[in-house]
């Protein structure tokens, strides 16, 4: 279970322009976990002062807000910026380089799956916007990424009602089955690269 922060807690007070403004956040490096401000959203519609959607929608805007904007930064600013302002967002150069990797080596793909990931998927709209990655691109494959998890934490937070906050160990049960269908991707990515090339038909 996380320990809430008093900036959690603070923005939590806002209701769903907290849930907004907590994913934004978290997409913009701030450490404020979705697996508590999603949850937090789904106790919000069990209390019946939000919809499910409405608070659905609430937390991927903020989020796809805050992943745009840090792609932009990155795609305008380059490494350069990053290496030289990211302590200021809490931006290790470990953690850049990671998100690198991940995306050197899935390409369009890794926006995606590091959606699914909570190691990962706050840092990913960093080598997309380093690589140019295509804006439209970038926005489809985050937004296909982030519906699921935030389906899946909006929904145990409204199940669970004023016991939102046991949800923090179901996330490390998703990262697991994000991670299991991120290895059969890598998997499946690896057999057809290698796989002998069709005989043209004569």
């Amino acid at each position: 279970m996380h320990t809430l922060s008093a900036l959690t807690t603070a923005i939590l007070g806002l209701g769903l322009w907290g849930v907004f403004w907590g994913m934004f956040l978290e997409s913009a490096y701030i450490p404020l976990p979705s697996e508590i401000i999603l949850p937090y959203a789904g106790y919000l519609v069990s209390s019946g002062r939000a919809g499910f959607w409405t608070a659905t929608l609430a937390a991927l805007a903020g989020g796809m807000l805050g992943a745009t904007a840090a792609y932009l930064v990155a795609r305008a600013g380059g490494k350069p910026l990053l290496e030289r302002y990211g302590r200021y967002l809490h931006l290790s150069a470990r953690e850049v380089a990671r998100a690198e990797a991940w995306f050197r080596r899935y390409g369009d793909g890794a926006v995606f799956f590091g959606r699914l990931l909570p190691a990962v998927r706050t840092y990913i709209s960093l080598p997309a916007g380093l690589a140019a990655m295509p804006l439209g691109r970038f926005l489809l494959f985050s937004l296909a990424g982030a519906l699921p998890w935030t389906l899946l934490f909006v929904w145990l937070g409204r199940q669970l009602g004023q016991h939102w906050q046991a949800v923090g160990g179901a996330g490390r049960t998703f990262a697991l089955m994000g991670l299991a269908a991120a290895g059969l991707w890598a998997l499946w990515s690896w057999w057809r690269e290698r796989r002998p090339a069709a005989s043209p038909r004569r």
